[in-house]
């Protein structure tokens, strides 16, 4: 859920089946952003799968190309917002695949086909710079390039792969003048201070209930019911009741969090101990079952408390690297604070 290398084990990251870009991707020094010399083609409408094509004989510029294809009227993006999208992008001469949101990806959990897909989100900024490259393959140019664009807005992002991607280039597969196209659909936008928090009253817990002490700016304290087994089924309480908009599966939530064993209490992450507020989708399996469970049908303002069973959580299959046992019963405390 935070973009650091420790709680994205939370996510699941977008699997790209076209490794075009080498790890050490980065953006070229020559500068340059237009929507005049677009040579690529995109049909379709916002929302949905984009058509991309260009002329057998198109001249991409060696400079980065930025096209509005149609303008929405949502917020307008800016550096640290925390952004979520649609891409689809492609080589412009052989239409090798760079990447496709829109299309179910190897090795992530399924997706109810009736339920919202799963799209990106990520916050504007170098950490979040570094999370397109390695969950979309994204050059940094081009992730940047969405800086500027209001929501609801279909934008193209055009140019050679050394004005795009510079160093980076894989040269097995690329040349420097190859031609790439990327077009995005920006769904959300929303800015946060990173030590936002739930304000209001907490209830106390109800009965076979975790105690919660939440001192401001930092991870929650939460105490285990004394002789109380660890749930079997998703457990919840909302602990604070805001007045904001209720979430929706679909919706990319920003909050904040305190993850706890069941049996001992022990803490094993916290987005107070990673920078504060995170962001992630909410109802689409991109999180925990629980976290899905529990938190579609809140509302923005509320600190929600959440006892999950291992089945609900990580089972036997607990994130590499992590302080979590196999089969471990969890316990959560959510501070929604916005939408993306």
């Amino acid at each position: 859920m935070n973009h650091t290398k420790k709680t994205r084990r939370f996510a699941v990251a977008l699997a790209v089946p076209a490794l075009l870009l080498t790890a050490a991707a980065c953006g070229s020094d020559d500068g340059g952003s237009s929507d005049d010399k677009a040579v690529a083609k995109v049909s379709g409408k916002f929302g949905e799968k984009p058509e991309i094509s260009a002329p057998k004989d198109a001249k991409p510029s060696d400079k980065l190309v930025v096209k509005t294809i149609s303008k929405g009227d949502g917020p307008k993006v800016a550096k640290d917002d925390f952004v979520r999208f649609d891409f689809a992008g492609q080589t412009m001469k052989d239409k090798k695949s760079l990447g496709n949101s829109w299309e179910p990806q190897q090795g992530q959990p399924q997706q109810d086909s009736k339920g919202p897909r799963r799209q990106i989100l990520l916050q504007m900024n170098q950490q979040g710079a570094q999370q397109a490259q390695q969950q979309a393959a994204l050059p940094p140019k081009v992730f940047d390039a969405l800086v500027g664009q209001q929501a609801g807005s279909r934008v193209e992002v055009e140019g050679t792969a050394n004005a795009l991607v510079g160093k980076g280039i894989n040269k097995e597969v690329l040349k420097p003048e190859d031609g790439l196209v990327w077009v995005f659909d920006i769904a959300g936008a929303q800015k946060m201070d990173p030590k936002s928090e739930a304000k209001g009253d907490q209830a106390k817990p109800d009965d076979g209930m975790p105690e919660v002490k939440a001192e401001s700016q930092k991870a929650a304290t939460i105490t285990m019911p004394k002789g109380e087994k660890a749930p079997s089924e998703l457990k919840q309480q909302v602990l604070i009741k805001g007045k904001g908009a209720e979430v929706k599966a679909g919706d990319g939530l920003i909050a904040q969090y305190t993850g706890v064993t069941w049996d001992g209490g022990k803490k094993f992450d916290s987005s107070w101990d990673h920078g504060g507020a995170t962001a992630f989708q909410i109802g689409t399996g991109s999180v925990v079952q629980g976290w899905d469970k529990g938190l579609v049908g809140k509302h923005v303002g509320d600190r929600v408390l959440l006892a999950l069973p291992a089945k609900l959580a990580y089972g036997d299959n607990p994130p590499q690297g992590s302080d979590i046992p196999k089969g471990a019963s969890l316990v959560f405390v959510v501070d929604i604070l916005g939408k993306a």
